[in-house]
Formats: C-alpha cells, structure tokens, sequence
C-alpha cells in the first residue's frame, strides 16, 4: 500500500520492480489495473515500457496496443491491463503460461467504494503458486481525501498482511535542482498545497472550493437553544439512479454567527421515487422545504402525489453554480462525523484545472452529489435577515418567508 505526492517516484518505482520481478521470477505474470481501462494508455502502459527501456531490456519485450499487453519473449510471461469499468473482463482474467501472482491497482484513488476493490480480490484467481513465486497485490496512490475509503481500512487500523509505505518528492532521485526548487517554492507560498503534493498528507493539493470547514460531534439542540431565532433549517435533493446516487441533505445555518452545521445526510444508488419519498418520511421531514434538482420536474411531481408536499425545484441559470458556492463560501461548515459521504465530498470538491495549469471559475463535475444538494439547499437563506421579535411567530408558524425583511428568494 503506496501513498505518496506529486513526483514522489511511487508509479517509477513500482514499474521498474515489476519488469526486473517478472524477469526473475519465470512463470510469474503482473495484472495492472485502474478504474478506467483507457487510462492504462498514458500511465501504467507508458510507465513500464519506459522501464524496459531504461533498463536496457527492449529486444526481449514485445508491446501491443490492441490488446494492450506487454509480453516477455523469452518465456511468454504477460502484463496484462484491465478496468473496473468493464467488470466482465476483470473477472475473466486468466494467463496462459505460468501464474498471475502480482497485482498493481495505480491511482486507487479513482476507485469511490471499497466495494468493487473487494471484487477485484475475487476476480484475481486464487490458491498457491509454487515457489519462489508468492502472491501480492500492490496500491499506489495520491492520498487527496482523508475521507477516503482507503485511509480508513489501511492507514488507519492494523491489517495483517498489508505494509503501508509513504514517498515524497525527497525520496526521487530522478528529479533534478529545478524541479526541487518547485517545491522549495511551494513550501514557502502555499503550505498547505505543499503539505498534499509534496510530502504527500492527506488532502486536495490545490483548487479546494471550501476551505473553511470541518468535521466536529454537535448536538442540534444544544447548539440552537436560545438562539432558535437566528436558525434556518434548509433541506436539498439531487437525484441519481444507476451510475450517481440520490444525495440529501439537511443543515441548521445560523445567519447571525454565519454558521452552517450539516446534520444529516442520505446517498444512495437505484433509489426510486417512491423510495425517496419513504426516506425523507422515516427522517421526518416530510413537512419540510426541500429544494430540488429543477431538471427533474417529473420526479418532483412524484415526491408531491407521494406526500413530499412542500418540495420546490432549484433556481437555475446564469451562473447559479457560481453564485451558489460563493454564497456557501461565506459560512464556517461544521459536518457531523455520521456524514461521512458530505465530509468526503468537502475534501475533494475542487475547481477545474485549465490547460495552462491556472483554475477555472467552475467546479469539477464529477462525485459532487451532496455538494449540489447544498447549493440547492442554501437558496432558502439568501436574504434571510433573523430578527428576535418574530421568534415567536416563525415557531407558532403565523409568518411566511415575505414576512420577512429581506425574504427568502
């Protein structure tokens, strides 16, 4: 288990042991696989010829694109490359000479639930290689969110069997001066992005769209008691089914402290409509107001006929997703530790990177579920202005949003 920053020698490392591995060991073979097959092409692929070639074992190689696979000529050994993305042919991986003993999973990161990693070990053929073979499986990533799965089944816990490494850029001979005084430079002007990408720590290097939040154990009510008056409770729906889940949220935003406190959540795939609307009634807020995905109107039609009354779509337009995450940026955010998916969401929602290295105004779209719920959500407390005299008339329910000063748009 391999966790490293950016030119820390980890994806290096691991191929050129593999290729000097497979050579010494006959009657061994390597399967490397990642999330997506077709990015093999300029990572894994591109790595290990390039091992054989700076070992100076070209003429023994053979190396195809279609399939994609490396084969060593004097005994037909194999590197074979497989997906998550294509479940069929990872479960169908077999050798024709020798043993598949070695695994490399590269960028595991790309890998959202534990799940399908927990597949692969049944795919990969079992029982005993004869010796000196021996079996092991090899990860290597960038460890950009500490809400990861992966922390908290290897880095966090003792697992028999498993060895847990760390690299940085330190540990990479191959860099030279300049590329050295990057990060020299980085370490000074941006700690925190230094601390990620290069001494490889938990977290998104750069470009995180929420900064100003943590995980922190509240009670709802102490929290709001005697201050019920500057709280809003806000509630946002975005919709999945096959390959995104369905993600709910809800929040207590104090206007007056500009605080947002996230206390529930729910994520999850193949939800119907029916099943939606069952699960914000065991949570009990069916009587509340749920913004939701406005390009699903007919699936906010169904949650009203199911009870959901109070559900009203998302203002969309102009540059809503802008204007939605500024207006969230304005606010501490304190998640409860039990919202596990909305706490590795904040860790990983991170703005686009354009071609010349600089960030986009727009977010990436792309595991951001929730984080849509909470733009959608927080369009209940812009020009909410709490006043202390209507306290008890908001609880006696005698006042509506235009009530208010200010109103909520």
């Amino acid at each position: 288990m391999l966790k490293g920053g950016k030119g820390s020698k980890k994806s290096t490392t691991c191929a050129l042991n593999f290729i000097v591995r497979l050579m010494k060991y006959s009657g061994s073979n390597l399967l490397c696989v990642r999330q997506v097959m077709d990015t093999h092409r300029s990572s894994t692929f591109a790595q290990l010829n390039w091992a054989i070639e700076r070992l100076g074992v070209g003429e023994l190689w053979k190396s195809t694109v279609s399939p994609m696979e490396l084969t060593y000529l004097p005994t037909g050994q194999k590197i074979l490359f497989r997906g998550f993305d294509d479940p069929l042919k990872l479960a169908s991986t077999t050798v024709a000479n020798g043993h598949l003993c070695w695994v490399w999973v590269e960028e595991a990161y790309e890998i959202e639930q534990e799940s399908a990693f927990d597949q692969l070990d049944l795919s990969v053929p079992r029982g005993s290689v004869p010796p000196p073979l021996f079996k092991q499986t090899t990860v290597t990533f960038n460890p950009w969110s500490e809400q990861h799965w992966l922390k908290g089944r290897f880095f966090d816990r003792a697992n028999d069997g498993v060895t847990t490494y760390s690299t940085t850029y330190k540990d990479n001979e191959f860099l030279d001066a300049t590329d050295i005084a990057v990060f020299d430079t980085m370490r000074v002007n941006n700690p925190r992005r230094y601390a990620v990408a290069g001494l490889g720590e938990w977290g998104v290097s750069e470009g995180l769209v929420f900064e100003n939040w943590r995980s922190e154990d509240f009670c709802l009510d102490e929290i709001e008691r005697g201050k019920e008056w500057q709280f809003r409770h806000i509630f946002g729906l975005d919709y999945g089914y096959t390959n995104d889940p369905t993600a709910f949220i809800a929040a207590a935003v104090n206007q007056v402290e500009r605080r947002l406190y996230i206390f529930d959540e729910h994520y999850e795939r193949r939800m119907l409509n029916s099943d939606i609307a069952a699960m914000i009634k065991r949570k009990g807020y069916h009587k509340e107001r749920i913004r939701a995905d406005s390009a699903e109107p007919k699936s906010n039609d169904d949650l009203r006929r199911l009870g959901i009354t109070r559900i009203v779509p998302s203002e969309k337009g102009h540059d809503s997703i802008i204007n939605g995450i500024v207006g969230i940026q304005e606010y501490e955010i304190i998640v409860h530790p039990l919202c596990k998916n909305t706490l590795k969401e904040l860790g990983s929602y991170r703005f686009r990177k354009l071609k010349d290295g600089s960030m986009d105004r727009y977010p990436v779209d792309s595991d951001n579920h929730l984080m849509d719920a909470l733009r959608y959500a927080a369009q209940d407390i812009r020009g909410f202005k709490p006043t202390e005299p209507t306290k008890r008339a908001r609880s006696e329910g005698l006042l509506s949003s235009s009530d208010f000063k200010g109103g909520w748009t």
